[in-house]
């Protein structure tokens, strides 16, 4: 029999249409494995059953109708805990905000449950989503795949791992700073950071809203195009006939390759590669003011966040995990001048990257420079913690700060991926390119 857990979003969705798959039957299924898994409740900080199992049904009689809403309609997927949900408790991974539980569902949620989708429940995250590591002793840490003692990468861990273990067929997460792509990369996933403002943030726990965006992590790209028109309320790429044959690609030779480790260096020249061989013109290029935009982002992420939530977290500081607390307290230091003046270099430099990279079709860089470190380690040596959490943020950062849209693909190196970035709402375009990618990296 076929394991409709191993299966992706767009093949269930396929098989539901068919007939061959009833939705009241495979939501089942996922919740029993959730319920079964050893780590189920280190990936799920709550299950929606009673909703899920309603809106199997409905989507149930829709297919038997012949009126599904969509590619998707009856496959259930999984949300990051900062996602409003009507009538469940949304507590971002932090004691913070324990109980709180909104009135009406995030307008993602609401776009995707009108297309069909099923959600299953909430999942594990870094406290208040500040850290690329994944690692929340507040309330749960969720494994890597690949290592269980290795930290899943954030914020959006759960997210990640509830598709990685088979317990989801698809998640939704949000990037601030890389925190779908980190998670994603690190489980072997697809992972979509969008375009700032291409999708809603209502009902969204804010992070810095300047930078925060909602995506997908998925099990291919088919997958994450499907769900992007999920979320906006619109239509999907059309992926068919996507090729490499002529693209043209910027290997971005900057700090992004500073102290990058063996295996994910290994692992990014062998997709390098093979995209080539596949008929993508590669180019190698530099962009002297990316460092400086890096270095700006100490005062650009941090001062909006702890302005953001100060007062929420100094009416109660002893529950967060102190190093992520004291990066929020770290934005305290930066004046409103100092704040204003980054900004405003970092839109003449955004200005700069705009005429750098015209004429590519994608910039490519390692997704993460490291692989997913060591919890235990983590836990016990702080200063661990902050250079591996700088580290692991520092390439998918750019993209925010570049305020690009960006994709990361498995590259068959385990926990390794492979990004491709591109300018700003150009997601269809990325998603035919990451589909042609996938297949030459297969």
């Amino acid at each position: 029999m076929t394991d409709w857990t191993r299966q992706g979003a767009a093949d269930l969705g396929r098989a539901i249409g068919r007939g061959d798959i009833d939705p009241t039957e495979l939501t089942e299924t996922y919740l029993a494995a959730i319920a079964a898994h050893q780590h189920g409740a280190r990936i799920y900080a709550r299950l929606t059953g009673s909703r899920a199992r309603a809106e199997a049904k409905a989507a149930a009689g829709r297919a038997k109708s012949g009126m599904r809403r969509g590619p998707l309609d009856g496959v259930p997927i999984s949300w990051k805990d900062l996602f409003d949900t009507a009538g469940v408790a949304t507590e971002a991974g932090t004691a913070l905000l324990r109980g709180r539980t909104p009135g009406a569902d995030a307008a993602v949620l609401r776009n995707a449950t009108a297309q069909g989708l099923v959600c299953l429940g909430k999942t594990h995250m870094t406290e208040l989503a500040f850290s690329g590591l994944g690692l929340n002793p507040a309330t749960a840490t969720p494994p890597n795949v690949n290592d269980a003692a290795w930290v899943p990468g954030g914020s959006s861990s759960g997210a990640a791992t509830s598709v990685a273990f088979g317990l989801a067929a698809a998640a939704i997460g949000s990037d601030t700073g890389g925190s779908v792509r980190i998670p994603a990369a690190w489980n072997d996933l697809v992972g979509l950071k969008t375009t700032p403002g291409r999708l809603s943030l209502a009902g969204v726990v804010p992070l810095c809203a300047r930078f925060d965006t909602v995506g997908p992590l998925t099990r291919t790209v088919e997958d994450a195009a499907l769900l992007l028109a999920a979320l906006a309320g619109g239509q999907a790429a059309d992926l068919g006939g996507a090729t490499l044959g002529g693209a043209r690609f910027m290997v971005l030779d900057t700090i992004a390759f500073d102290d990058c480790r063996a295996e994910p260096r290994a692992g990014f020249d062998a997709a390098v590669a093979r995209l080539s061989a596949a008929g993508a013109r590669i180019s190698h290029a530099a962009f002297p003011e990316l460092a400086e935009a890096v270095a700006l982002s100490g005062i650009l992420f941090t001062t909006e966040a702890y302005a953001t939530w100060a007062d929420t977290i100094e009416a109660n500081p002893d529950v967060m995990f102190a190093p992520v607390r004291d990066r929020f307290r770290s934005g305290a230091n930066n004046s409103g001048p100092d704040y204003v003046a980054a900004w405003q270099r970092l839109d003449r430099i955004r200005a700069l990257w705009a005429d750098h990279s015209a004429g590519y079709d994608a910039v490519l860089l390692p997704a993460s420079p490291i692989l997913p470190p060591d919890a235990a380690r983590l836990l016990s040596d702080p200063g661990y913690f902050a250079a591996e959490n700088l580290l692991s943020l520092r390439n998918t950062r750019i993209g925010n700060l570049l305020g690009l849209c960006a994709l990361t693909l498995p590259t068959g190196t385990p926990s390794c991926g492979l990004m491709l970035m591109s300018a700003p709402h150009t997601e269809e375009r990325l998603l035919r390119i990451g589909a042609a990618a996938e297949s030459a990296l297969a």
